[in-house]
């Protein structure tokens, strides 16, 4: 299983920018544990961060067919960007949208997502084990995935084997 790990504008300023609202962790610290939780689970994993929108929709686009999950924090595209609202809806790839801080207790434009509505699920407020609970949240929705795929593979073959001794 693969996931991708896209972050938006300006969390490669982490560690330095707004340590009271998104603590003194660097994005490279973040992405090293989920690293070791990936390679814990066998799990392949990828990492991805840039400032411009369409650089994300053109990663998030660049997943179908080679990606398993998504876990993405859009960053302030969150509040504005139905460019990444409709890539997220494209792909059809189960994703889980994250933010460090609680954006239900920021300014009010922080309030609405445009993307967690075609998101699994969102997590929000845990700081940087936000981002581990996505990990074992994806671990979690691709399994059943997964599952549901093996059921219906069963069922086939047993309809196919009831058909040929008849």
């Amino acid at each position: 299983m693969k996931i991708v790990v896209i972050q938006g504008p300006n969390l490669n300023m982490l560690g330095i920018r707004e340590k009271s609202i998104y603590g003194p962790m660097k994005l490279e610290d973040i992405h090293s544990q989920m690293r070791t939780f990936a390679e814990q689970n066998k799990l392949e994993i990828e990492f991805f961060q840039s400032n411009l929108e369409g650089e994300i929709v053109d990663r998030i686009q660049e997943c179908l067919g080679d990606a398993d999950g998504i876990i993405i924090n859009p960053a302030a595209y969150t509040h504005t960007s139905i460019a990444i609202r409709d890539a997220l809806s494209a792909v059809q790839i189960p994703a889980i949208e994250v933010h460090l801080s609680n954006i239900h207790q920021r300014e009010e434009f922080r309030h609405k997502s445009m993307t967690a509505p075609v998101c699994a699920g969102q997590i929000v407020g845990m700081g940087p084990f936000g981002y581990h609970l996505a990990m074992i949240g994806m671990v979690q929705i691709l399994s059943e995935i997964n599952a549901m795929k093996q059921a219906k593979k069963a069922k086939i073959q047993t309809q196919e084997t009831g058909s040929n001794n008849s």
